[in-house]
C-alpha cells in the first residue's frame, strides 16, 4: 500500500478540530493587531512595563541622596556621670519638680555640619567676624583662621597668624558695670536631649554651658547654644582616684600616661567639634594632682589658644593660659532648697570678693532653680557674667 504525505498546512476543513481552533485564534489576533486603537494601547502598556523593569534594575534614583538622622535619644558614655544622673535626667527622682510644662522634642532639629578645614583656609589671615550683640547670637563657628585639620576628619583649634585665639574669639563679650560679678557653668550637656535643649533655651545667655565630648550631634548642640548667646566649654574626661572602677570613657586622660599619649587623646577630644572657647574637667581628682600630667595638659591648651575652667578641683593650678576655678558646686545635694542655698552662698562670695564662679550639672532641678535665681539677680545688686569674664592668666 502506497503512503502519501501532504505538504498543505493543516488548517483546512480536513484538519483536526484543535488545529482549526488555533488557526481561528491566530487570525483573530492578527486582525486585532491591525486595529490602530488596540495597537496604541498595547504600545503604551509595553512602555510602562519597560519603565517599571528599568527602575527595579537600576534602583530608586532618589536613593543617591544621603539621608542623615542623628539619634540624640541614644545616650552614650553616661555610665560614669555623677550619682543620681539617671533619675535626674528622666525626672524619676522624688526630690525634683518637673523640668518644664509640656514636652521638648528635638526630632526635627536641623543639626549643622562644617566642611573639613584645608591647609589654605586654616592658615589664611581672615578678618574677624563682626562683634556679637550683647543679647544676640554669637558668631557661627568655625571662624576662619582658627582651625586646622584634625584626627578623624574633624578640626582642631589653632592660633591664627594675627594672634587671635579660640579663647578670645569664642568667648561671650562682657562689659563689667561695677557691680559684683557672678558666673555659672552648667555641665554634662549633650547626653540628654530634653535637658540640653532646656538649658540652651531657658537659661540666660550669660550662663556658660559645657558639653560632654561623647555626645551625639555635638556640633549641632554647640551651634544651637551659640545661636542663643551661650559661650561653650568642652569637657575633658580626667582620671579620678577610683579609676578604673569609675571610668569616664575610652579617652580618659590618665595621670601616669606618657605626655604624647595625653596629647593624642586631647587632640581626639578637641576635634569632636568647634566653637568652644576652652576646656573644663570631667572628674579628674587624680589627674589634677599630677604635676607632669597637668603640665602636659596646660601646654597643649596653650598651643591651641584655649582656656581652662575647672569645677574647683584644680584651683591650685595656674599656668600661662586663661584660667578660672569654681568656688562651689551648687548641686552636690540634689534638691531645690539645697541648690537655692548654694546659690545664695555664691552671691555672698561675690559680694565679699567682687566675683564668684559656680558649677552645676544639667539636672532638671538644677536648670529650674538656676533659671529662677538668675531672673532676680540684677535686682539684688549683682551682675551675671560668663565664665570667661572670670578667667585670668
Amino acid at each position: 500500500m502506497a503512503v502519501t504525505f501532504s505538504r498543505k498546512p493543516a488548517y483546512g476543513a480536513d484538519a483536526p478540530a484543535s488545529r482549526r481552533e488555533d488557526g481561528d485564534l491566530r487570525a483573530r489576533i492578527l486582525a486585532a493587531a491591525a486595529n490602530p486603537y488596540i495597537g496604541a494601547s498595547a504600545a503604551a502598556f509595553l512602555f510602562l512595563l519597560s519603565l517599571a523593569l528599568l527602575v527595579l534594575v537600576t534602583g530608586d534614583p532618589n536613593k543617591g541622596s544621603p539621608l542623615v538622622r542623628v539619634a540624640l535619644d541614644q545616650v552614650g558614655a553616661t555610665k560614669n556621670v555623677p550619682p543620681g544622673w539617671r533619675e535626674a535626667l528622666t525626672g524619676e527622682s522624688e526630690q525634683e519638680a518637673p523640668l518644664l510644662p509640656g514636652a521638648l522634642d528635638l526630632s526635627n532639629l536641623p543639626f549643622l555640619s562644617h566642611p573639613p578645614a584645608d591647609d589654605a583656609e586654616a592658615g589664611a589671615i581672615a578678618a574677624p567676624p563682626p562683634p556679637a550683640s550683647a543679647d544676640g547670637p554669637l558668631p557661627p563657628a568655625p571662624i576662619a583662621g582658627l582651625y586646622a585639620p584634625g584626627p578623624g576628619g574633624g578640626s582642631l583649634p589653632v592660633i591664627a597668624p594675627d594672634g587671635r585665639t579660640a579663647a578670645d574669639a569664642y568667648a561671650r563679650p562682657f562689659t563689667a558695670d561695677g557691680r559684683p560679678k557672678v558666673a555659672l557653668v552648667i555641665g554634662g550637656l549633650g547626653l540628654n536631649p530634653q535637658t540640653t535643649r532646656a538649658a540652651i533655651e531657658t537659661l540666660p545667655p550669660e550662663i556658660t554651658l559645657s558639653f560632654a565630648p561623647y555626645s551625639e550631634g555635638l556640633q549641632g548642640w554647640i551651634d544651637l547654644a551659640r545661636s542663643h548667646g551661650h559661650e561653650v566649654l568642652l569637657e575633658a574626661p580626667m582620671e579620678p582616684v577610683d579609676y578604673p572602677a569609675n571610668d569616664p570613657g575610652p579617652y580618659t586622660l590618665i595621670a601616669a600616661n606618657r605626655p604624647e599619649d595625653t596629647v593624642r587623646k586631647l587632640e581626639w577630644l578637641m576635634s569632636r567639634a568647634t566653637g568652644y572657647y576652652g576646656l573644663t574637667n570631667y572628674l579628674g581628682s587624680r589627674f589634677v594632682t599630677s604635676d607632669t600630667a597637668m603640665t602636659t595638659f596646660t601646654l597643649a591648651l596653650k598651643a591651641r589658644g584655649l582656656a581652662f575652667i575647672d569645677d574647683g578641683q584644680a584651683s591650685l593650678r595656674g599656668g600661662p593660659i586663661p584660667r578660672a576655678s569654681a568656688d562651689r558646686i551648687i548641686d552636690d545635694e540634689l534638691a531645690a532648697g539645697a541648690i537655692d542655698g548654694q546659690l545664695k552662698m555664691l552671691e555672698a562670695g561675690a559680694a565679699g570678693r567682687g566675683q564668684a564662679l559656680g558649677s552645676g550639672f544639667a539636672y532638671p532641678v538644677t536648670i529650674n532653680q538656676v533659671r529662677l535665681w538668675a531672673a532676680g539677680l540684677s535686682g539684688r545688686g549683682l551682675q551675671l557674667a560668663p565664665a570667661s569674664a572670670m578667667a585670668k592668666r
